[in-house]
């Protein structure tokens, strides 16, 4: 699960369920007994997102107001149910990982979970969490939603899982983040392309997909690299001061209808050149796979195709959620890139990039 932190957790939560179809799960705040802290949890299939922010008049004081004056609204912390917390721990804490927290059990009337917190990049966290026998809703602490919007009644947005979640690093800090990976939670790289692979005429970046033993976590971790004008990865790190969740990618098994859907919801999704789909159509002539769905209907919705001799993939990107330009998918990088520097330039954020980091307006 992925926890966020924002400045009104209800209206964020709402946000959500009423655009992509998420419906409230479970909740705390004062009227669970918890004094500072709100939390709504929302759920769509296996995807569960906790919106979080804070009661407290005086919370610029605390890690969660200056967490958001820092970042805004973000991903504080992605979460990965375990089988032995101490022992991740212990072997973390031995290869040098910054325990936040060390191993606590939290518990109510439908059992115990134990939990503790390591430090990834930048402010982010994952928190481990180990269900010892657990039967409640969510965590303990948590009850029922409050409220259940009734416009979750509309079309569902048929996402059903979170595939991987994207971390964006400044320039040269890739490799150390993916290296703490391999050393601290023993994931291995999993995928990997350079600036020559992924570039348009004016930026690139570099990515490192590391995952867990059985290949069920995907942690992609990006950097920019040297272009004629500032990337959009840069663009993110300097938004959102410093590194952090970029984006979250959810796994459907119909993305036509999901798109369809979440269109109607009114879920604003990045467009790409038209030029793609005619390129698409002469490159697929003579490729060795077959799409099966109508091309017309995938350029209709703007849904990308990327594929090779083993299969192909549909993925389309929303444009970020949130004011600050902090968020966008990654894959047919190319076609993607122009899109998102169209994006950029509109908000005058595509600007020449010089060797020594300054930038010039144009």
């Amino acid at each position: 699960s992925l926890t966020f932190w924002v400045g009104n957790a209800k209206q964020a939560a709402s946000f959500y369920c009423n655009k992509m179809g998420f419906e409230e799960m479970a909740y705390k705040g004062l009227e669970t007994g918890s004094r500072n802290v709100v939390s709504h949890v929302i759920k769509q299939d296996k995807v569960r997102l906790t919106v979080g922010d804070t009661h407290l008049a005086h919370s610029l004081c605390t890690e969660m107001g200056e967490h958001l004056v820092k970042h805004g609204d973000g991903v504080k912390d992605v979460a990965f149910e375990v089988e032995d917390c101490d022992f991740i721990v212990q072997k973390a804490r031995e290869r040098g990982a910054v325990i936040v927290k060390e191993p606590w059990t939290e518990e109510d009337k439908y059992g115990k979970v134990k939990f503790a917190v390591v430090r990834t990049y930048g402010d982010t966290t994952h928190t481990l969490i180990e269900k010892l026998n657990y039967k409640g809703l969510f965590l303990p602490g948590f009850e029922p939603p409050l409220f259940k919007d009734p416009l979750f009644l509309k079309p569902s947005g048929k996402l059903n899982f979170i595939d991987h979640v994207v971390g964006n690093q400044p320039d040269q800090k890739m490799v150390p983040v993916a290296e703490w990976y391999q050393r601290n939670l023993l994931f291995h790289r999993f995928w990997s392309v350079d600036d020559k692979q992924v570039h348009t005429e004016y930026s690139a970046l570099r990515s490192i997909v590391v995952a867990n033993y059985e290949e069920t976590i995907k942690m992609p971790i990006n950097e920019p690299a040297m272009g004629k004008k500032k990337s959009q990865i840069q663009e993110y790190v300097d938004y959102y001061g410093g590194a952090g969740v970029q984006h979250i990618a959810l796994n459907t098994s119909d993305i036509i209808t999901a798109i369809t859907n979440l269109k109607q919801r009114g879920m604003d999704f990045m467009s790409v050149p038209f030029t793609y789909y005619r390129q698409l159509r002469e490159k697929l002539k003579s490729a060795k796979i077959k799409v099966k769905e109508s091309m017309d209907k995938l350029e209709e919705l703007k849904i990308l195709v990327d594929f090779d001799e083993k299969g192909y993939l549909l993925q389309i990107f929303t444009k970020p959620v949130q004011d600050r330009p902090t968020g966008f998918g990654a894959g047919n990088f190319t076609s993607l890139f122009k899109a998102i520097e169209d994006d950029q330039e509109a908000r005058g954020n595509l600007t020449i990039l010089k060797p020594n980091g300054g930038t010039n307006s144009i």
